[in-house]
């Protein structure tokens, strides 16, 4: 087994030890949450999804699928500090022309964005917390 140094951080979903960045350690909480208090089977998540979209490569910081493992819920983390301004959730919504979910949250580690697809996909609605269909 290999021993991180301390620019180092182990991502369980990629099986490897990643570089050690705030939106990493933001990325890993989000993942740990995901997991433990949200009961997400780790198997049903994928960081650093890489997707194309107008023949660029962009990539998803950790998608969850559902039990038909069609993808259900975007998670977009970004460093401490860095402010979720229309600009951050713009983006978000963007990938979801291409991954098509039904939840989008965007995170710095400590304000949270939720949003839910509205059922006729004309738009997002903000939620409070995370709806127990989704895991």
């Amino acid at each position: 087994m290999t021993v991180a140094s301390e620019n180092e951080i182990y991502d369980p979903l990629r099986r490897k030890y990643v570089a050690r960045t705030p939106e990493e350690e933001v990325r890993q909480a989000v993942i740990q949450w995901l997991c433990g208090a949200k009961g997400f089977p780790a198997g049903r998540m994928a960081s650093e999804y890489a997707f194309r979209y107008n023949r660029r490569t962009y990539r998803a910081d950790i998608l969850v699928f559902d039990r038909q493992l069609q993808p259900h819920l975007l998670v977009e983390c970004k460093a401490p500090g860095v402010t979720l301004d229309a600009k951050v959730v713009e983006q978000v919504v963007r990938y979801t022309r291409v991954l098509t979910v039904k939840y989008v949250l965007v995170t710095n580690g400590t304000n949270v964005h939720l949003l839910r697809r509205l059922p006729d996909g004309s738009g997002y609605e903000y939620l409070s917390d995370i709806p127990e269909d989704l895991s």
